[in-house]
């Protein structure tokens, strides 16, 4: 898929915890490690804001298009 997911170097950037992320958005940590993995096949936009909010980043920041 073009579409990759940057959110464990957005984590590493602001030298965030995948466990304390996942608890201020309210989701568990295997599901935020699926995300972070690349194979979820979608996420809701109330999350991506949660994410982006604690963040503080743009959805773009997080998601690149990248062709094959």
């Amino acid at each position: 898929m073009p579409i990759t997911v940057r959110l464990d170097v957005m984590l590493a950037e602001r030298k965030v915890k995948s466990k304390d992320l996942a608890a201020h958005v309210g989701i568990t940590e295997a599901n935020l490690s699926l995300l972070k993995s690349g194979k979820v096949k979608g996420v809701r936009f109330a999350t991506l804001e949660a994410i982006c909010k604690y963040l503080d980043c743009q959805p773009g920041d997080l998601l690149r298009y990248e062709e094959d």
